[in-house]
């Protein structure tokens, strides 16, 4: 059994519910799915987008669900169903404990958001601060107004760390996580043209962005990337809130935490990099220079929470890529072996062309061809056209071979592109998957990726149920 996470009556006056049936006396976890919701858990039944939690209750009590927290209008539907927490709103509760948990918490808190590396950023900071104290951070990408709370509900109360991602797609997001995060160190990893059928500029983008330093404990630290327009813009904003500190992280001259040199690779990345006057070199597991970028900014925060410099260094060359965000295998196909990259989670201007680039340097095998496998960038706004024709001056100067494209959108790239590097093109993902497939040679490096609806994860799939994986050490 998990350790405790809560007690019964602890979690009960947190959510200002009222408890139908025994409190259970632990909840050792909490959960919003039935289909990952483990024994001991409790089991928010929020509504979503397109499912009612309501319709699952009986499902997470008969898998040992601890405790289902409902709202008072289905409370008649589960009279005597099982211990259940009857709340006005379930999101709102949720809201409520997780609030309840950050105030109880004694850990260094991280608040991490931009356009884009948010949850790379994210990743390397939960690895290298599990290293030197228990740190908690969200799963996947939960950033968003159910994500946050919930991550927060999960937050163990000794843990020494914690780091939270924070997105948004509209205006008004990131102010009211960012108030439930209540950070020490807020970091802003980049500004870029992500949302713009929400924001009319990308100043407007970078104004929201910052709803992570207004929210800071009074005397926290705002890490700002320095390399970027908005860079101004952000410490003019930063300096007006709680902040006590403002460290910039990049290559300009006059960044706190400045890139000296870098060797960029296929699978990996060798820095020298200056953090506050200290001189420090390392190995970055995982390879771009967006990457090595942002691995100032997770040093910056090191810093700022007063952790060991030299120990995270060393902790960032086990970094590597998550799924849907440049994991790498290798395939077996007829004849040979080819390369998977699959980026399949997210696509926008920034991220496309660091994923471009990554795909030029890996080498190719014999007749292997570069391919990228690229889906529709979404809510561009107007200049989305443009911004997906712009990419084929990265594709042509990382010499990438073929592309291989779907969305409306990436119809304008395609039909820009010379014949030579036209490898097919379909309406959705669908129709184009199994041109892919039937495309795929020995050698190859293939990238798939684009935006979540342009739902590229299936290419990805379907390349990994055809050909089998290669172990690691062949």
């Amino acid at each position: 059994m998990s350790a405790p996470l809560w007690t019964g009556d602890k979690l009960i006056a947190a959510l200002g519910a009222k408890p139908e049936g025994a409190v259970p006396p632990v909840v050792t976890g909490a959960s919003i799915d039935t289909r990952t919701l483990e024994p001991g858990d409790i089991f928010f039944a929020i509504t979503g987008e397109a499912r009612n939690g309501h319709d699952f209750v009986k499902g997470a009590l008969e898998k040992g669900a601890a405790l289902a927290v409902i709202d008072e209008a289905h409370a008649a539907e589960f009279e005597g169903a099982g211990a259940l927490a009857v709340v006005p709103d379930v999101l709102k509760a949720m809201e409520h404990a997780g609030a309840a948990r950050r105030a109880a918490l004694k850990a260094g808190i991280v608040a991490v958001t931009g356009s884009v590396g948010k949850t790379g950023t994210k990743e390397a900071l939960r690895l290298v601060l599990s290293r030197q104290g228990k740190t908690h951070a969200p799963v996947a990408s939960y950033n968003n107004h159910w994500g946050v709370p919930l991550t927060l509900v999960r937050t163990p109360a000794e843990v020494a760390y914690g780091v939270y991602e924070i997105g948004m797609n509209s205006p008004g997001e990131i102010l009211p996580l960012a108030r439930m995060v209540r950070p020490q160190v807020s970091i802003i990893t980049t500004i870029a043209p992500v949302h713009l059928a929400a924001f009319a500029s990308l100043e407007g983008i970078a104004e929201e962005k910052a709803g992570v330093f207004w929210e800071l404990e009074k005397g926290g630290t705002a890490i700002i990337n320095a390399d970027i327009p908005q860079s101004e813009l952000l410490r003019d904003i930063a300096r007006s809130g709680p902040a006590g500190q403002i460290v910039t992280f990049g290559e300009s001259p006059d960044a706190d935490v400045r890139l000296i040199s870098c060797a960029l690779k296929a699978d990996m990345s060798t820095v020298e990099a200056r953090v506050l006057g200290q001189s420090v070199t390392y190995r970055l597991g995982s390879p771009g220079k967006h990457i090595v970028l942002n691995s100032l900014a997770v040093l910056a925060t090191v810093q700022a929470l007063g952790a060991d410099l030299a120990l995270a260094a060393l902790a960032l060359g086990d970094l590597k890529p998550p799924a849907g965000r440049g994991a790498r295998q290798t395939l077996q196909a007829p004849g040979g072996r080819f390369t998977l990259l699959d980026e399949s989670y997210n696509g926008n201007p920034a991220s496309m062309r660091a994923a471009i680039e990554n795909l030029g340097r890996l080498p190719v095998e014999g007749r292997g061809r570069r391919i990228a496998v690229l889906g529709d960038m979404l809510e561009l706004g107007p200049s989305g056209g443009e911004l997906h024709k712009g990419l084929a001056e990265p594709l042509a100067a990382n010499g990438i071979d073929k592309v291989f494209a779907c969305g409306p959108l990436m119809k304008e790239l395609y039909e820009s592109l010379p014949s030579a590097m036209r490898g097919a093109y379909a309406p959705a993902s669908g129709a184009l998957e199994p041109l892919v497939l039937d495309a795929i040679r020995a050698g190859d490096v293939v990238t798939v990726k684009g935006s979540l609806g342009s739902r590229m994860g299936p290419i990805v799939k379907a390349l990994l149920a055809r050909f089998p994986a290669v172990p690691a050490d062949d």
